[in-house]
């Protein structure tokens, strides 16, 4: 049941919807420092990789060489999926909804305003 007691048809992934945007952070998979190979390897496939989640708005390394992070819009969750899939091997990932702070700003004073108007 959806808000109100109105029943949804709940929706898949697959059929898009909203764009949300997400940070992805990644870095290098704890066991891997003695393999020689494996950078090498990594960088062969991100080469030829065509990412599924085709609005990524930045990509970005961190310059300690301890992983990256990428903004990314999509209206399909599953691409993000499909995406950091290919790269499991070498990489640990995490994935947050983000939201622009112009957008946020106004859901945190509704939540202020509602805490304040329920008496102590």
């Amino acid at each position: 049941m959806g808000r109100c007691g109105i029943a949804r048809r709940p929706r898949r992934a697959s059929e898009g919807g909203t764009v949300a945007k997400y940070v992805i952070q990644w870095k290098p998979r704890d066991g891997l420092a003695g393999d020689e190979a494996a950078p090498r390897r990594l960088l062969d496939v991100f080469s030829k990789w065509t990412p599924a989640a085709a609005d990524i708005q930045q990509m970005l390394a961190r310059v300690d060489n301890q992983g990256g992070l990428s903004i990314v819009e999509t209206d399909n969750v599953l691409n993000i999926l499909r995406d950091v899939s290919k790269f499991e091997v070498w990489l640990e990932f995490s994935v947050t909804p983000v939201v622009d702070i112009t957008d946020a700003v106004p859901v945190f004073n509704e939540a202020i305003d509602y805490t304040e108007s329920i008496p102590k």
